[in-house]
């Protein structure tokens, strides 16, 4: 088949280069600017996060498949709005929006990973239901509303 390790390895060096390039477009995006180059860079390393993780063996459909599906669902659309419609109209604020979905997406799967692989985490949360998993993920969340409103406000005005 193929080496598990190492395509795990590779399956997470993409996802956090992924999830730095979409802070730094967030960022820009606050700002009001575009950053091309970092834009390409987080839609290719996003779209391969979701991808490869259907790679990784599984006897059912699992919520890591659930994920990258609306990932992969949610990058066509930024792709759609970004590339094809030009930002025009409305399809501004519809690449803004799935722009942060996308990496707030690929967090939540960090935030489920760190609390799965780190001993002291998943002490904490052994079947990711108890609190201190909850307040995590519904943190991260608000920074997301937070960081997307700020960049649809900081993007709509860059016109």
């Amino acid at each position: 088949m193929f080496d598990l390790p190492m395509f795990t390895l590779i399956h997470v060096l993409i996802s956090v280069l992924g999830i730095v390039a979409g802070l730094v477009v967030i960022g820009g995006l606050m700002g009001g600017a575009r950053l091309d180059g970092w834009t390409a860079f987080f839609l290719l390393t996003t779209i391969l996060t979701s991808a490869t993780g259907f790679f990784f063996p599984a006897d059912k459909v699992t919520p890591a498949h659930a994920v990258g599906a609306i990932s992969l669902v949610v990058l066509a659309v930024c792709l759609l709005a970004r590339y094809v419609k030009q930002l025009a109209g409305t399809w501004r604020s519809t690449y803004v929006v799935t722009a942060v979905v996308a990496v707030y997406l690929n967090v939540f799967v960090l935030v489920v990973q760190l609390f799965v692989k780190t001993p002291p985490l998943a002490q904490l949360a052994p079947t990711q239901a108890e609190p201190p998993f909850a307040v995590t993920q519904g943190l991260v969340l608000l920074v997301f509303v937070v960081l997307g409103w700020a960049a649809l406000r900081g993007f709509r005005q860059a016109r």
